[in-house]
């Protein structure tokens, strides 16, 4: 029986690791790349849309710069992720255009899908790529992020633009075949053919680490994708590329996340999940009320202390008198300026700093609630 969430989806969000698509010595694998497109492409023509999440452009850069393992500094990641992206996007090209289909490369950092003035310009971008038949591949800029402003693996990134696109479905490709409920390599192990909620996560052992040491993720980063996907009312499709045909057309190959929730707003679903905080905000026990319960922006009196560096616009954490976190947010001043507006009412502080300081801290449109 084929799944019909995978055969009714008219929008597919698709990622695909870096040990998928490269050899061992790290260089691009022609024949594991043609392979899938060839299946990019038989979706297309069946008439759905696609997006491709793709790892591999530090991988790919490998060879060329003469390394024989992913670097560990982040300058020689760069450096490499400089080299190999262009390689990854010009073979995707090439095989890609032998089917009739133009591909447009989409490089994302978290500042692009965070902050207001950059969000809608992504979501806008990719609306304008599909209407147009484009075929976007899409990967984090690793040249220009940095270890501490990063998505940090691609599978949160797949499902994040799987959301930020509307799509139908997202489907992870690895070079394991599924979730199982051990190590797959130990005698005993089975796959989990289906999962409805979180609790037949219960008792898995879920691995860290990948099997072929090219790419960042594992099985831990794929399921916490699938349930940032399934959270947000996308059902996904976790297997391996080389059951990527079978996958895409409803056979029941591979692990089947079924959704355990509504679409929210994008950018919420953006800030809980991709930003890492800069700082955080103590809050008494009212301002936490006001948060939870009334849906109220957070206002300088119900701040009770400030801690690390951050300015206006950065993602902070927003945490209770007992230190347990509430809510993330976009502040809307410097780490330095705050101190001193602690406890005191917007009224004293228009009247003693002028109407600039009127304002809230976190307007709650920039607070998820966690």
């Amino acid at each position: 029986m084929t799944r019909a969430e995978v055969t009714s989806a008219r929008r597919v969000v698709v990622k695909v690791g870096s040990s998928s698509l490269t050899t061992a010595t790290g260089g691009l694998d022609p024949e594991r790349l043609r392979a899938l497109t060839d299946v990019l492409a038989s979706v297309r023509a069946a008439g759905a849309e696609v997006v491709l999440v793709s790892s591999g452009a530090i991988a790919a850069g490998l060879a060329p710069l003469g390394l024989t393992r992913r670097p560990s500094g982040l300058p020689a990641q760069q450096a490499a992720a400089s080299v190999g992206q262009g390689l990854l996007v010009h073979r995707y090209t090439e095989e890609l255009g032998r089917h009739g289909l133009v591909v447009g490369q989409v490089l994302l950092t978290v500042d692009d899908v965070t902050r207001r003035a950059h969000y809608r310009n992504a979501a806008q971008t990719f609306d304008k790529l599909l209407e147009l038949g484009v075929l976007p591949i899409v990967n984090e800029n690793d040249t220009v992020a940095t270890g501490e402003i990063r998505f940090g693996d691609n599978d949160r990134l797949a499902a994040l633009v799987a959301h930020l696109v509307k799509a139908d479905l997202l489907v992870l490709l690895s070079d394991v075949d599924g979730l199982y409920d051990g190590r797959p390599t130990d005698p005993g192990t089975s796959l989990v053919p289906e999962v409805v909620s979180a609790d037949d996560l219960d008792g898995l052992r879920i691995g860290k680490t990948g099997a072929a040491g090219l790419g960042t993720g594992g099985m831990q980063t794929k399921v916490l994708a699938a349930q940032i996907a399934t959270g947000a009312g996308i059902p996904v499709v976790l297997t391996s590329a080389a059951q990527a045909k079978q996958a895409l057309a409803g056979e029941p190959v591979g692990t089947l996340f079924r959704p355990t929730g509504l679409r929210r707003s994008t950018r919420m679903l953006w800030l809980a999940h991709a930003t890492e905080t800069k700082g955080a905000l103590e809050l008494d026990a009212g301002a936490v009320t006001a948060l939870v319960e009334r849906g109220a922006s957070l206002l300088a009196a119900g701040i009770t202390g400030v801690s690390g560096r951050f300015v206006a616009g950065d993602p902070v954490e927003l945490t209770g008198p007992d230190g347990h976190l509430v809510a993330r947010g976009l502040v809307n001043f410097d780490a330095d300026e705050l101190p001193r507006l602690l406890g005191r009412s917007t009224h004293d502080l228009k009247a003693e700093l002028g109407a600039g300081y009127e304002r809230e801290v976190v307007h709650r449109d920039d607070l998820v609630l966690l």
